[in-house]
C-alpha cells in the first residue's frame, strides 16, 4: 500500500482496511501492489477488489498472460469489454499480445462481478535473431604452406551485440571490419575474436551487411605430391550456404576431396549486400591510397602540408586498423556448401600433385 494520504493498512481475512492521515473528505488515491497463486493454466476465476460499501463502484480490469500462452475463453459478469487504452496509463502501457481489458459496469460495491479464464499454455520454441545468410571465403596458397584468407559474411541481425570467431590455432589475424568499417575486434578468454554486430530493431526486417576477416595460416610446405586441409574460421552463428574460390600454385594440379564443400561451376554471390561490396576500391579511395589528391582539394592539400612543416615533432598519427585487399592470382577452383551448423569449424581438403609438364616449361 502507498499514497500520501495513507497512515496505516492491515489485512485479515481477505478484508483489506485502510488508516488515513486526516478523514477523507472529496477524494484520497493510493496504489496497492500484490500477489496471488493462481493455476498456470486451465480455468480459473481472476479475483477482483472490491470495495462493499461504495454506492457506484466504477473502473476497469486488465488481464495479461506472460510467456508463451494466450487466453482461449472469458466469461465476465458485471463486466463489459473495453479497450486497453481506456484503463489508463498502467494498463495501456503494457503491449503484450494477450492482454484483454474490461469495464466496471455502474453498480454498487456488493454487486456481483466476476471474471472467469480459460488459459492455454504452449511450449516455447527458439526464435533466431540472427544468421548468415551467405558466406564468401577467398583462399590463396602458397607453396611453402602460407595461406591467405578472406572471410566475409552477410548477417542479420535483430538482437545479437557481438558475432564469435574462432580463427585455426596457427592462424594469425590480419583485418576485420563490419559494414565497412575497419574495427579492433576484442579478444575473449578462450582466444576467439568478438567483433560488434549492428542491430535492427525488432520487428522489421533485417537488412544484411558485411563482416569481413582476414588472416594469415600455416601449413606444410608442398612436395611433389600430397593432401592438403584448409579449415576455415568458425562463427556462433548458423549459415545458410557458402561458397569457396581456392587459389594454388600453378606448378601443381588440384584434386578435391569428399566432404562439406563439392566442386562447382563459378557463379556470383546471391547476397545482395555481397554483390554490393564486391571489394573494389572507388577512384576517390584509390587516390588517397596513392597520396593523390583532386585538384578541386589543392587548398586543403596546402594547408596538410603546413601543419606538417608547422609541428615536425608533433604527436604521431593514430595507428588506424586497415583492410588488406585479397589478391586474386593463379588457377582456383570454386567450391560450394549449405547449412553450417553454429560454432562448425568448415574446411576443404584436397590432393595435390606437382605438374610435370609446366615444370618442364
Amino acid at each position: 500500500m502507498s499514497g500520501a494520504t495513507v497512515a496505516d493498512w492491515d489485512v485479515a481475512n481477505h478484508e483489506l482496511k485502510v488508516l488515513f492521515i486526516e478523514p477523507v473528505q472529496n477524494t484520497a488515491r493510493f496504489t496497492l501492489s500484490g500477489e496471488l497463486r493462481l493455476p498456470r493454466a486451465g480455468k480459473f476465476d481472476v479475483p477482483l477488489l472490491r470495495l462493499p460499501n461504495a454506492e457506484r463502484e466504477t473502473g476497469g480490469v486488465g488481464v495479461e498472460v506472460l510467456g508463451a500462452g494466450e487466453i482461449k475463453e472469458r466469461q465476465p459478469n458485471g463486466l463489459e469489454d473495453a479497450e486497453a487504452g481506456e484503463l489508463g496509463q498502467i494498463v495501456a502501457s503494457r503491449q503484450s499480445p494477450s492482454l484483454i481489458a474490461f469495464r466496471f459496469q455502474p453498480a454498487d460495491g456488493k454487486s456481483q462481478r466476476t471474471l472467469s479464464l480459460d488459459v492455454a499454455r504452449y511450449t516455447p520454441q527458439a526464435v533466431l535473431t540472427a544468421n548468415i545468410e551467405e558466406a564468401e571465403y577467398n583462399t590463396l596458397i602458397a607453396a611453402d604452406g602460407k595461406i591467405l584468407v578472406q572471410s566475409r559474411f552477410a548477417v542479420r541481425n535483430n538482437q545479437r551485440n557481438f558475432l564469435k570467431l574462432t580463427l585455426p590455432t596457427t592462424a594469425v589475424l590480419w583485418s576485420a571490419s563490419v559494414a565497412g568499417r575497419p574495427i579492433r575486434p576484442g579478444k575473449a578468454p578462450d582466444g576467439s575474436y568478438l567483433l560488434p554486430l549492428e542491430k535492427t530493431r525488432s520487428g522489421e526486417e533485417a537488412p544484411a551487411f558485411i563482416v569481413e576477416v582476414s588472416y594469415l595460416d600455416r601449413a606444410t610446405s608442398w612436395t611433389d605430391r600430397g593432401h592438403a586441409r584448409v579449415s576455415l574460421v568458425a562463427v556462433d552463428l548458423p549459415i545458410s550456404k557458402s561458397h569457396l574460390l581456392l587459389h594454388h600454385p600453378p606448378l601443381f594440379r588440384v584434386t578435391a576431396s569428399p566432404g562439406n564443400f563439392r566442386v562447382a561451376t563459378y557463379t556470383a554471390p546471391e547476397s545482395a549486400a555481397l554483390r554490393s561490396a564486391g571489394g573494389l576500391i572507388s577512384t576517390t579511395e584509390q587516390q588517397r591510397a596513392e597520396g593523390e589528391i583532386p585538384a578541386d582539394q589543392a587548398e586543403a592539400k596546402q594547408l596538410v602540408a603546413k601543419l606538417r612543416n608547422d609541428k615536425p615533432g608533433g604527436r604521431p598519427a593514430r595507428n588506424l586498423p586497415l583492410r588488406v585487399m585479397f589478391p586474386h592470382f593463379g588457377p582456383s577452383i570454386f567450391f560450394v556448401s549449405e547449412l553450417t551448423a553454429e560454432n562448425q569449424t568448415p574446411a576443404v581438403e584436397f590432393d595435390f600433385q606437382r605438374d610435370r609438364k609446366k615444370g618442364a616449361k
